[in-house]
C-alpha cells in the first residue's frame, strides 16, 4: 500500500528532531489554517480539501521504504526514524464544512495534539487546501457567472494527472454537473460526459461520414462538434443525420455569442429546436459572464479552471496559535514579525446572519475571551470536529461527502446575496463579509 507521509517538507522532520532532543516534542499544541487576504477582485472563497486531508490521513505512515530512504540522507537519527515508524496521528481535527465559504483569516482548519504529531501534517494539508480551494473558488465564480445553466469541468490535459482528478472533486462541490475525466468519475461518482474531437472528424473522408458513424455508435441524443469546417453545413449535416432530436452541438472557436445565435436561428430553421448548445474555447468567469444573453445553454471549462484562473494557490498557511508552556498550561502564541503576523490562541468560527438569513459577518471568538454569542444573535457555528484522537468521525460515502459540500456551497451563496455579484476582471468590489474578533466589535459593525 503506497503511504502519503513523503509527501511533506524535510523541514517537517528536522524540526521534530530538535524538538525531541530538546524535550519539547510533546507538548501539546493547536495549529490553524487561514489565509491572510483573498486575491484581488475575489470577493469570498470557497472551501474544498478536507474530504481528501480525511482520505490522506488513513495512509499516513512510515513503511520500511519510507525510512530506508530518510536513513539514507543521512540526516536523521535513529530516534526519529523509531518514531516515525510507529507514527499515527492521535490528535483531533475541526474544519468548517467543505463548500463552506471563507474570508481573510477564517480559521477554516484548527488541528490540536502534540508538536510532533501535528506540524508533521503541515505540507500534505496546505497542498491539499490550497490546492482545491483555488479551483473551488474560481469554479464558484464561473457557475455564478452561468446563471444557471450547467458546467462540464474539462480541463484534465492541462494539468498533472493527480490534480486533474483532484480538480474534479473540487469543481463539483461548487457546482459543475459533470467531468470529462473517468478516475474521477471512478473514485468520487462524479458524472462523466464526452463524445468526440476536432481530431475524429478529420479520421474521415468527409464531416458527415464522422457525423454517421458518431450518431450510429452514440445515437441521436449525442454532442456533435461543429467547427471543424463550415458551421452552416455541419448543422445541416448534423440534423439530416441525426434528425430533429439531435442532442447537442458544440462550438469551440470564433465568436462564440454571435455564433451561438446564428447556430440557433440555424437550428430551430431545421426542426432541432431542443438540440442544446454547447460553448468551449478557453472560458473563464469573465468569458462565461459576457455570455450570458446569448443562445448558450451550458459550458465546457476546462484550463481556467483546473489551474485556480489567475490565482493557482490559495495562500493558505498553517500557524502554531497555542502551546502548552514549562508550567503545563496552554498559552496563546503568535508570530509578530511585519505584514505576517498572526492572531494568537485558538478561536471559534461562527457566521453570524440577520433575521432574513443574509450573512452579516463572520465572527471569530478566542478561546480565552470567555465570550459566547447568545442564541438571539443567529451565529451558525462553522467549525465541526472530523476527527476525533486520530479517529475519522466521518464515514460517508465519496458522492455523499461531494453531494453534501454542494449543499453547504449554495446555502452559503444565498446568505452572501449575490444578486449584485458583477463578474468582471478588477471590478468585483470589496470582500463580501467582515471578520470580527469580539462581540463588541460585531455590535459596532451593526452601528
Amino acid at each position: 500500500m503506497a503511504t502519503t507521509s513523503l509527501y511533506t517538507d524535510l523541514y517537517e522532520l528536522t524540526m521534530i528532531q530538535a524538538a525531541r532532543e530538546a524535550g519539547v516534542a510533546d507538548r501539546r499544541c493547536v495549529f490553524e489554517v487561514f489565509t491572510r487576504s483573498l486575491p484581488d477582485g475575489r470577493r469570498y472563497g470557497a472551501f474544498a480539501g478536507i474530504g481528501r486531508i480525511l482520505d490522506a490521513l488513513a495512509d499516513f505512515r512510515f513503511d520500511e521504504t519510507d525510512l530506508d530512504f530518510l536513513r539514507s540522507t543521512g540526516q536523521f537519527t535513529e530516534d526519529l526514524l523509531a518514531y516515525l515508524e510507529g507514527y499515527r496521528f492521535e490528535g483531533n481535527i475541526e474544519a468548517y464544512a467543505e463548500g463552506e465559504v471563507f474570508f481573510p483569516n477564517s480559521p477554516v482548519v484548527r488541528i490540536e495534539g502534540t508538536f510532533e504529531q501535528c506540524v508533521l501534517l503541515e505540507t500534505l494539508v496546505l497542498s491539499i487546501l490550497n490546492h482545491d480551494s483555488a479551483i473551488a473558488s474560481v469554479g464558484s465564480r464561473m457557475i455564478q457567472a452561468a446563471q444557471g445553466r450547467p458546467c462540464i469541468e474539462m480541463g484534465s490535459r492541462r494539468v498533472h494527472e493527480h490534480a486533474a482528478v483532484a480538480a474534479s472533486r473540487a469543481a463539483a462541490i461548487v457546482g459543475f454537473s459533470s467531468t470529462s475525466n473517468l478516475e474521477a468519475g471512478r473514485i468520487y461518482d462524479i458524472p462523466v460526459v464526452g463524445t468526440s474531437a476536432h481530431a475524429f472528424t478529420l479520421l474521415f473522408d468527409t464531416e458527415a461520414d464522422a457525423f454517421r458513424a458518431q450518431v450510429h455508435s452514440l445515437g441521436a441524443g449525442t454532442s456533435l462538434l461543429v467547427d471543424t469546417f463550415d458551421i452552416r453545413e455541419a448543422l445541416d449535416s448534423a440534423v439530416e443525420i441525426a434528425g430533429p432530436d439531435l442532442g447537442a452541438v458544440r462550438i469551440d472557436s470564433g465568436n462564440l455569442g454571435q455564433t451561438a445565435r446564428e447556430v440557433r436561428a440555424q437550428l430551430d430553421a431545421l426542426g432541432a429546436t431542443d438540440t442544446r448548445i454547447t460553448a468551449t474555447s478557453d472560458l473563464d468567469e469573465y468569458r462565461v459572464f459576457d455570455l450570458r444573453d446569448y443562445p448558450l445553454d451550458g459550458y465546457g471549462i476546462g484550463t481556467r479552471l483546473v489551474t485556480g484562473g489567475d490565482h493557482p494557490a490559495q495562500g493558505f498557511v498553517f500557524k502554531l496559535v497555542e502551546r502548552e508552556n514549562s508550567s503545563g498550561t496552554m498559552e496563546a502564541v503568535a508570530k509578530k514579525s511585519a505584514q505576517k503576523a498572526t492572531i494568537a490562541g485558538s478561536k471559534r468560527a461562527y457566521r453570524v446572519c440577520d433575521a432574513n438569513g443574509a450573512a452579516r459577518a463572520e465572527l471569530v471568538l478566542a478561546d480565552d475571551s470567555g465570550e459566547q454569542p447568545s442564541a438571539s444573535l443567529n451565529a451558525r457555528p462553522l467549525l465541526t470536529r472530523l476527527v476525533e484522537n486520530g479517529e475519522v468521525l466521518d464515514s460517508r460515502s465519496q458522492w455523499e461527502r461531494i453531494e453534501k459540500a454542494r449543499r453547504v456551497h449554495e446555502r452559503a451563496l444565498e446568505e452572501l446575496s449575490l444578486a449584485d455579484l458583477h463578474i468582471r476582471t478588477g471590478q468585483d468590489g470589496a470582500v463580501l463579509l467582515p471578520v470580527v474578533h469580539s462581540l463588541q466589535e460585531l455590535q459596532e459593525l451593526s452601528h
